[in-house]
């Protein structure tokens, strides 16, 4: 499933094609949805949002398209009278003078009045979203240190939604690693400076992946990276994530794999020790 950085680049290149303009037509798969077509035909897009992974598509008459990717959705934008030759269905179509905005395969569409958006089940649950809000570090340490979230094991709390929106499993894996902490570690055993260093790492990543499409390395490693013949982007990408049996880029350790949540969690031994059993 597409994370957060990947679904904030999608919206942009949505918005890029429909914002500000007026659309010609608006065309929805789902017959409950269609009678939605006439009100937004001829109003313009003002903001193309996210919440975590769903995509929030504003008109000027305060109507609002919903929209989740979840595991195969695809957005796809085209010159206006041109569609993409894919095998895929086509579910949401957004059209421009210029322009078609096109959703193909996602099943969670819905038209939503903006006012009303806060008591939308989904993302009335969401915590807040690193990307589309001003979140610090500090924000992030009350988050982890709460009542609610203190007694979580790491590997399961960052993917739960309402701590973080738009984190998933290879943002998981890379964050734990960059911090050096063990996935069955709990907020409440790690100490102020973990703490702090797991919130930076949880900001810094994330927002690194939006700004170089999914590169969770640092430049300065990626450049050795390259300089030694690891020149696909998918042998610099990760230090963690999906290398199990390869050398950690830090440390040399080979990295392990093991299933949390029913999927996989990469990690290195070596930068990421067990916690000592309790006595």
């Amino acid at each position: 499933m597409p994370e957060g950085p990947e679904i904030r680049l999608a919206a942009d290149e949505v918005a890029n094609a429909l914002v500000p303009r007026r659309t010609t037509r608006v065309e929805f798969a789902f017959p409950e949805l269609q009678r939605f077509e006439k009100q937004l035909q001829g109003h313009c897009v003002t903001e193309v949002a996210t919440r975590g992974k769903a995509i929030l598509t504003h008109f000027d008459n305060d109507l609002v398209i919903y929209s989740h990717n979840q595991l195969y959705g695809r957005w796809y934008i085209a010159k206006k009278g041109l569609y993409p030759d894919t095998g895929r269905q086509l579910r949401l179509a957004i059209h421009n003078d210029r322009y078609s905005a096109l959703l193909y395969s996602a099943s969670a569409i819905e038209v939503w009045q903006a006012s009303e958006l806060t008591r939308h089940p989904f993302l009335a649950r969401l915590g807040p979203d690193l990307l589309s809000e001003a979140v610090d570090a500090e924000t992030v340490v009350e988050r982890l240190d709460s009542k609610r979230f203190r007694q979580r094991q790491l590997a399961g709390l960052l993917l739960d939604q309402g701590f973080l929106a738009g984190l998933g499993n290879y943002l998981r894996a890379e964050i734990l690693t960059h911090a050096g902490l063990h996935p069955s570690l709990k907020p409440a055993q790690c100490d102020t400076e973990q703490l702090r260093k797991l919130a930076r790492e949880i900001i810094d990543l994330t927002q690194r992946a939006y700004r170089t499409r999914g590169i969770i390395n640092p430049p300065q490693l990626v450049a050795r990276l390259k300089q030694k013949g690891l020149t696909t982007r998918e042998q610099y990408r990760f230090n963690s994530y999906g290398r199990a049996g390869e050398p950690c880029h830090f440390c040399g350790t080979a990295i392990e794999f093991s299933n949390a949540g029913g999927r996989k969690m990469y990690f290195c031994p070596g930068c990421q020790p067990a916690p000592s059993p309790r006595k």
